[in-house]
């Protein structure tokens, strides 16, 4: 009924502009923003802060080593990743970013960049930073010494009833800590076992008493479960590191939308609840690293004293690393 009151004239614009409505708005499609992340290392507030019109891809490490070179990989406009997976990049595939965008980072975040590699670290931007914690079980004795120093964890309480991570190189450096002859040796001997992506369930389901794990992993539980407790030694902590890439859009500005979203005060408040902290300057995102004591409450996050005697795990050369491994070989039990 429509089409009898319109003119071939009028039909043919009124068609001509439906076609070029449709081919821009495919246009627009393929320019779609595009990142990808292992989604199960950022928390939800991190997650909730992208625009829902960027397309997000979940890639676990696996995935990116055996399709980094496939299209869905390289236009990827961000690719975030944390310092575990450094050694599987190749730097060759990214661009570098503008140098007036690491003005926008702290001193901690500057300082860890200068342990790479010229063709790396202007590559490289530092988007979060989450220290470990240590949970504890159903052991209230252990926090105050928790609290002071790693010694606790040689308590013949814990003989075998500890959670590692599965990184000797942490274990080593927390090692490295404990003020005791073969500190390595007898920390391995704590052990019950090592493992990364079931921590917490082993934790609660066994007769573990001690687990740590990074804060952003464990927050939630720690609402849930009256049963656990964490702590953040004065000692310091590890810290993990999280990185964005580009593999194009020289002009940096999809990153500085990114920035400007994580770094909203609601957002701040919401990603260090979870157990994420914002490595950027402003003077709201720094008052995160300045609690004076963390044991007014338990969702405080670590103290500023234990930031300031936190530490990094830098990348390291083949023969550190070889060293690395053979020093935890050859540590035995006592």
């Amino acid at each position: 009924m429509f089409t009898k009151y319109l003119t071939r004239r009028d039909l043919i614009k009124f068609g001509s502009f439906s076609l070029l409505s449709l081919l821009s708005s495919c246009g627009s499609a393929e320019k779609k923003i595009k990142i990808i992340l292992e989604n199960s290392f950022y928390p939800k507030a991190f997650q909730d802060a992208i625009p829902n019109s960027w397309q997000i891809e979940n890639i676990n490490i696996e995935d990116f080593q055996r399709k980094k070179k496939f299209r869905e990989i390289s236009d990827t406009e961000l690719t975030l990743v944390n310092d575990g997976w450094l050694n599987k990049i190749d730097f060759n595939d990214f661009i570098e970013f503008n140098n007036f965008l690491f003005e926008k980072l702290d001193k901690r975040a500057i300082d860890f960049l200068k342990n790479f590699e010229e063709n790396q670290k202007n590559k490289l931007f530092p988007i979060g930073v989450v220290p470990y914690a240590i949970i504890i079980k159903n052991n209230r004795d252990l926090i105050n010494s928790a609290r002071r120093s790693w010694d606790f964890l040689l308590s013949e309480k814990l003989f075998k009833k500890i959670i590692f991570p599965q990184s000797p190189r942490l274990i080593i450096s927390i090692a490295k800590r404990i003020k005791t002859m073969q500190s390595l040796a007898k920390l391995k001997n704590q052990a019950k076992l090592f493992d990364d992506r079931n921590t917490l369930n082993w934790l609660i389901n066994s007769d573990a008493c001690v687990a740590i794990v990074p804060y952003s992993n464990c927050s939630k539980y720690l609402k849930i479960d009256s049963r656990l407790s964490i702590v953040f030694p004065k000692q310091g902590v590890p810290l993990i590191w999280y990185f964005a890439l580009s593999r194009s859009n020289p002009s940096n500005e999809i990153l500085l939308n990114l920035i400007k979203l994580l770094k909203s005060q609601s957002t701040v408040d919401k990603l260090s609840g979870e157990g994420w902290y914002l490595p950027i300057s402003n003077d709201y995102s720094q008052s995160k690293y300045k609690i004076k004591n963390s044991q007014t409450s338990q969702f405080s996050g670590p103290s500023k004293e234990c930031w300031t005697n936190s530490w990094s795990l830098p990348p390291l050369t083949s023969s550190q690393k070889l060293n690395l491994e053979n020093y935890w070989n050859q540590s035995s039990t006592p």
